[in-house]
This record gives C-alpha cells, structure tokens and sequence, in this order.
C-alpha cells in the first residue's frame, strides 16, 4: 500500500464524500478536527469544508486503531510522531463498497469475465471486474459465485495444458494480494476471540481458507492467517502461548488433509484447549475423508464455514 504522505494533498471530497469512504459520521469528523486538531480542511468558497485523499487516508488509518481499541487521542499522539520523524503510516486499503439494488450480471457472467482477462495477463481487465463485482454483490457472493469458480476454471485449464502454470500463478498472486489487502481493511478486534487459520502441512493452496479469513474478521473476529503449509507441532506450540479460541486448517488434497489427523489431540493438551476445525476443496472430492480427520468440518461453502465458525464460538 502506498504512504500517507505520497498520496494527493489537493482539496476536493466534501464531508458527506469522506464520510462514505470512511465510514466515519461528519459529526466524529468535526469532533476530531475541533478537539484533537487532527486535520484542517480548505474552505471553499461558500465555506464548505473539502478534504483531500491524504486527509482521507489519515482518517482512515485513525479509524482503524480506534476500531482496533486504541483511544482516539493515542492514536493522534501516534500520527503525530510518526509525522515528526518523517515516519508517515501506510494506508489502509479501502473496504469495497457494495451498492444494493444496482443492477447487475449473474455472478458466473463476472467470473468469466475475471478468467478470461487472466488468461489474457491483463491485471487492468481483472481488477475492473472484481471492483465491479464488489459494487453488485455482497462479499460472500463476490468470493462463492465470482472468484471461486474463476480458479476452478484457470485450475482446470492447466490441468488440461490449456494455459501454462505461469497464467495459473499470475491468478493466484493477484487474488492473493487482493484479499490480503481486505484482510487489512477490517479492523483488528482485540478483545473479541481469536481465530487462526491457515493450510494443513504440505498444503500450497490458500485461497480458500485466505477467503475466510477475511470473512470472519469482516464478522469482527480477532483474526491471524497463517499461510501455507503450516507443521502441526509449530502450530501447537505457537496456540500453547497465544491461546486462540479456534484453529481452521485448509486441505485440498487427501493428502494433506491426513496431515491433519493429529491436530485435534495435540491441541487438546493445551489449557484452555483451542477449538480444531477444518475444510476445503480435499472433502468436496472425498466427503467420508471428514470422517477420518478428528474435529469439526467446516462444510462445503464458505457461507456453511462462516455459520459453523459462529456456532463454534458462541459461547466465547
């Protein structure tokens, strides 16, 4: 993401603009620039106050730490000197904006749209479509009914030596980026219960399980993903001093999913012992695999993971 300080100092959102961006009421923003003098707003010429993308940038970041549960003043005093050591923040990414009642494709029209313009390397064409998407549906439609089935179908093309792996890794890479960038752009809950999640040992693909966990940090869960290919003895030792309220492993192979066999007893010796559960594309192929892998599987979707994430956690 790019510096505070290299984005546009030029005036031109209005505070209802601003707010919309943000997130944040104009009566917070008054609040802030009246008490902590956080930022000073070009007057126009009928007196309407007009912000810049630094100025929004700024408020953002301060919104995040105070979402974060940092007091709005320390994250002033924050800024402040990070400013003064010429140390200014990165941004943070911009939560997409879904606009109900626009009217919109199918979400398999979207998702063939996005594989196309992979197979075509055109980040440009990729990026409109996801913006687009995000404008129509919600995120869970975005993820099940858009990109989901986008790299069912590049997996597939390589598989069948329509496209080279190279096409197949500039998918991944870009997706990836992407949603790390919206895992970014929810807030960190530090008091609401703590999830990890990543991918089984061996397991390379982290789409899946990268989707739900901005999801379940959307759903204002205190939430770390852990990437790939995580060794189960690193996990328990990591768990047995963060104590998280659950772990989620993805496997999309046989596989990898056996590699999972052990958590749930390793995991169990930890006090307060963490909850296990796992899916992915493996137990699409092989529902009675679940069977053979002690803990709680997840489902077939992501909206089924989110609803048993939730279950899980009830009472935490």
């Amino acid at each position: 993401m790019p510096n505070i300080a290299d984005l546009s100092d030029e005036p031109k959102f209005t505070i209802k603009a601003v707010a919309a961006q943000t997130g944040i009421r104009p009566v917070t923003m008054r609040a802030w620039e009246r008490r902590y003098e956080v930022l000073s707003p070009y007057r126009s010429e009928n007196r309407y106050r007009l912000y810049s993308e630094r100025d929004i940038a700024i408020l953002r970041w301060l919104k995040n730490r105070s979402d974060s549960g940092v007091a709005i003043s320390t994250a002033v005093a924050e800024l402040r000197k990070m400013i003064a050591q010429s140390q200014w923040p990165e941004a943070v990414p911009q939560m997409p904006a879904h606009l109900p009642g626009k009217p919109a494709l199918p979400p398999a029209q979207y998702a063939a749209r996005l594989t196309q313009a992979f197979m075509r390397h055109d980040e440009t064409a990729a990026a409109e479509v996801l913006q687009e998407a995000h404008e129509a549906f919600d995120l869970t439609t975005v993820f099940e009914g858009v990109i989901i089935p986008c790299l069912v179908e590049i997996g597939e093309a390589w598989y069948n030596g329509i496209i080279r792996v190279t096409t197949e890794h500039f998918a991944s890479a870009f997706l990836r980026g992407k949603l790390l960038a919206l895992l970014q752009a929810y807030p960190t809950r530090r008091s609401a219960p703590f999830i990890l999640l990543g991918c089984a040992p061996t397991e390379q693909h982290e789409l899946g399980v990268l989707m739900l966990a901005v999801l379940t940090r959307k759903q204002g869960y205190r939430v770390e993903f852990l990437g790939p290919d995580i060794p189960i003895d690193d996990l328990v030792d990591y768990a047995s001093y963060e104590h998280p309220a659950l772990i989620v492993l993805s496997a999309s192979s046989a596989l990898a999913a056996l590699e999972m066999k052990t958590a749930q007893a390793k995991l169990s010796k930890i006090r307060p012992a963490p909850v296990f559960a796992f899916g992915g594309r493996a137990f699409d192929l092989d529902p009675k695999l679940a069977a053979q892998i002690p803990g709680n599987y997840l489902g077939n979707s992501l909206e089924k993971a989110l609803a048993r994430v939730n279950e899980l956690l009830a009472d935490r």
